[in-house]
């Protein structure tokens, strides 16, 4: 088969941990082409975000419809949008019949980008009001417990309530929902996949013990869009790409005095030339 083609629609991360940078890497080890359409310019280290400059709508539309167009696109991930009239403008470009097979036929994978690992507001309020019609777009969204809770007005405090929320916001959208419980307490990290018909499953994982998880939530994301551009199905999409994060956790380079990025090229050894010494 061709090279499946995964278009990341994202912010840009100056420190190359998160976002499209992140989106990227992740793409290409994975064995799929990456395209992107960048929503806004930050200035962001392993320390936080100290600037963000969001892309034109009509940009981001224009970075989308180049590479759809001419390339074409496998499968979508969508990230941190920049404002909410890109956020609706995203939507609207995908919602049937804009697409010759519907929106549906294509993977489309929201992670509803709120915060930064730093603690930097990265959505504000009317962003956020947007991200429902973001969703109704989606194959799966991606919500860690905080945004999680944001999404659905639940308190989101353990286990039991991670996935009580993540069937209401499944039903309510129709979509998978894909909830992350790595803000919750605890040594264990139990991931709930609430499909479309309710069925759950859980993945549960000791805690990595590290401070360079900056872009987890973009690496999976964009890992679970490739695995799917692949052809698999979305329990094994997400298995594999939880796999692959948590590879690319214990292969930190430990750079940054903050939160540093992850070792999304698991150390392998780099291209030589033949001529090469």
């Amino acid at each position: 088969m061709s090279v499946p083609r995964i278009l990341s629609i994202a912010g840009s991360d100056s420190g190359g941990g998160a976002g499209i940078q992140a989106d990227i890497k992740t793409i290409t080890m994975l064995g799929g082409y990456a395209m992107t359409a960048i929503t806004a310019i930050t200035a962001q280290n392993t320390l936080g975000v100290t600037d963000i400059v969001p892309v034109p709508t009509a940009t981001v539309l224009a970075q989308i419809d180049a590479v759809v167009s001419d390339i074409g696109v496998d499968a979508v991930k969508i990230g941190m949008t920049g404002s909410a009239k890109t956020a609706e403008a995203i939507a609207g470009f995908f919602k049937p019949p804009a697409l010759p097979h519907g929106a549906r036929a294509l993977p489309v994978v929201f992670d509803p980008v709120m915060v930064a690992t730093s603690g930097a507001v990265l959505a504000d309020e009317a962003t956020i009001a947007a991200f429902e019609r973001l969703m109704a777009v989606s194959t799966l969204v991606t919500p860690n417990a905080p945004e999680l809770a944001v999404l659905t007005g639940l308190a989101v405090g353990d286990e039991a309530r991670l996935e009580i929320a993540a069937r209401a916001l499944a039903e309510r959208r129709g979509i998978a929902v894909l909830a992350k419980g790595g803000h919750l307490p605890g040594e264990m990290i139990t991931d709930l996949l609430v499909d479309a018909d309710g069925a759950v499953t859980r993945w549960t994982s000791e805690r990595i013990a590290t401070r360079h998880s900056h872009g987890t939530g973009c690496t999976l994301s964009s890992a679970i869009a490739t695995e799917l551009a692949l052809g698999r199905m979305l329990r094994e999409a997400v298995e594999r790409a939880r796999s692959y994060v948590r590879a690319a956790m214990l292969a930190a380079p430990g750079l940054g005095r903050g939160h540093g990025p992850m070792g999304h090229g698991l150390g392998r050894i780099h291209f030589a030339p033949p001529d090469a010494e």
